[in-house]
């Protein structure tokens, strides 16, 4: 199955092992809870999914490699300790507890969670010392004599034996106790996930129009060929930082990560057309609606995989800006929430909620959630600062309308975008299939999709209806039902 399939099983799994019975007890107890195996290529997003879940399901998260546990380190440290049995006394060996167990109670200390995921990885792989030891784990979830916390679950995921050669073949005894799931790499899922995750738009865009190099792995006379789904995750964050700092993308860099001669050279052609394009189209003169025509006769006249990569340069602009305007409207609707009925002095209230939302922002895992604790709390800072001459009631509301009028205007730029984008698309393109592109696109940007369907675009909805994704609203609505213009009349 593919890895949303998978995803979609665990959650199930998490939900029935933590179900509970009227009085207290688990429905189903914690040695028949077979842990979940994830069988997979290496690369392709398994422990991504895991991570994924436990941050959608408000779960705890601790993630172990197994590949370098010994009997030692799994189950502890022996130590004696003095009995007495039948009025006599005798030295006995415990164990302390196993490092992984211990991380799970740092975790639910540090994280205040209670329920989780423990995440072993490379289950396969374990030592030939530690695979008895494992066998009682799996059934019994206890090392030694220390047991996982009730709630917490068991993951575990390893790679088949053709891709590893410290796989063990696991024998009926072992896979008796576990909820084996054979998942593989399928791009149009892995594109859900990197558009949430922000993958380059180069990547999207050149995986999209040459979708068989997404993940690919061949044996040659050189040794072993290969591009995975964790190459293509990892080269997008360095090629970001690179842009950055000003630092060249070439090929020497490309080939670290995507490691197959043949598309390393393809994808490092494509990425320089790529930026050849950005700037020749002025993208952000296509979204403020000050193009030239001969831009657009140029975009008319383009090549398929030109175009494609025109749209990805245009969606990428202008979900930067639509980002920006969604998370300056929750950062906002939370302040006026956390302000709403409290009265002067509000100076030191201010500075505690920065912390806070600072502290929100080493904690979050996806970047529209750490985009969005930023913002909070740059104006929570920023309201300090207002507040330290006149620490008032009028003071505080005269600037957050201040603020709700920007947002206005914030707002009002996002809707010129989309419309100048429908409209320069309608020029170069007219009804044809990149209109489907740009639509689809558009749709499955989880920050596009909330914003249109908060604060309404016409082009969009004309071509939905026109395009049959008519579907997709009700799924929307729901996301977005509680989402309105911000009003003074909330504080």
């Amino acid at each position: 199955m593919h890895i949303n399939e998978a995803k979609t099983q665990i959650r199930n799994a998490i939900t029935a092992y933590c179900a509970k019975n009227a009085n207290g007890t688990l429905k189903i107890p914690a040695q028949a809870q077979r842990p979940v195996f994830l069988v997979g290529a290496p690369g392709i997003g398994k422990t991504a999914i895991v991570e994924q879940i436990a941050s959608e399901m408000d779960l705890g998260f601790v993630s172990y490699s197994m590949t370098h546990h010994t009997r030692q380190s799994a189950l502890g440290l022996p130590y004696i300790v003095e009995k007495e049995y039948g009025g006599k006394k005798y030295s006995v060996s415990e164990y302390t507890m196993s490092e992984i167990l211990a991380s799970v109670y740092d975790e639910m200390e540090r994280s205040g969670r209670k329920t989780g995921i423990l995440f072993l990885d490379e289950i396969n792989c374990v030592s030939e010392t530690l695979a008895p030891s494992m066998l009682q784990f799996l059934q019994y979830k206890t090392f030694g004599r220390h047991r996982v916390p009730e709630g917490w679950i068991v993951v575990t995921a390893g790679n088949p034996a053709e891709y590893n050669d410290s796989v063990r073949e696991f024998d009926i005894a072992m896979l008796d106790r576990l909820k084996k799931i054979e998942v593989e790499p399928d791009f149009e899922v892995w594109k859900e996930f990197a558009v949430k995750t922000g993958v380059h738009p180069s990547v999207l865009s050149y995986l999209s129009i040459k979708p068989q190099y997404f993940y690919r792995v061949s044996t040659t006379i050189d040794g072993k060929s290969f591009v995975t789904a964790r190459s293509w995750d990892d080269l997008s964050r360095m090629i970001s930082v690179y842009e950055e700092n000003g630092l060249e993308v070439d090929r020497h860099l490309i080939s670290q990560y995507v490691q197959d001669e043949q598309i390393a050279s393809d994808y490092a052609n494509y990425y320089d057309l790529y930026r050849k394009y950005q700037s020749d189209y002025q993208v952000e003169q296509i979204i403020d609606g000050t193009v030239s025509e001969d831009i657009v006769k140029r975009a008319s006249g383009a090549k398929f995989d030109e175009r494609l990569s025109l749209i990805s340069l245009v969606l990428s602009s202008l979900e930067d800006q639509i980002s920006e305007t969604l998370r300056y409207e929750e950062s906002m609707k939370e302040i006026i929430a956390e302000v709403k009925g409290k009265d002067a002095p509000y100076h030191a209230f201010m500075n505690e909620r920065a912390s806070f939302w600072n502290a929100k922002s080493m904690e979050t895992d996806t970047r529209a959630k750490v985009d969005k604790a930023l913002c909070t709390k740059k104006i929570y800072e920023e309201l300090a600062k207002v507040l330290e001459g006149s620490d008032t009631k009028e003071t505080l509301k005269k600037e957050l309308q201040s603020r709700l009028n920007s947002f206005r205007e914030m707002n009002q730029k996002a809707q010129s975008s989309l419309d100048h984008t429908f409209r320069f698309m309608e020029k170069a393109f007219a009804a044809g299939q990149e209109m489907l592109i740009l639509v689809s696109e558009l749709t499955i940007r989880p920050d596009i999709a909330e914003y249109i369907y908060a604060h309404g675009c016409e082009k969009y909805f004309e071509y939905n209806d026109k395009l049959l994704f008519e579907d997709q609203k009700s799924t929307l609505n729901k996301r977005i039902e509680d989402l309105n213009l911000l009003s003074m009349e909330e504080i």
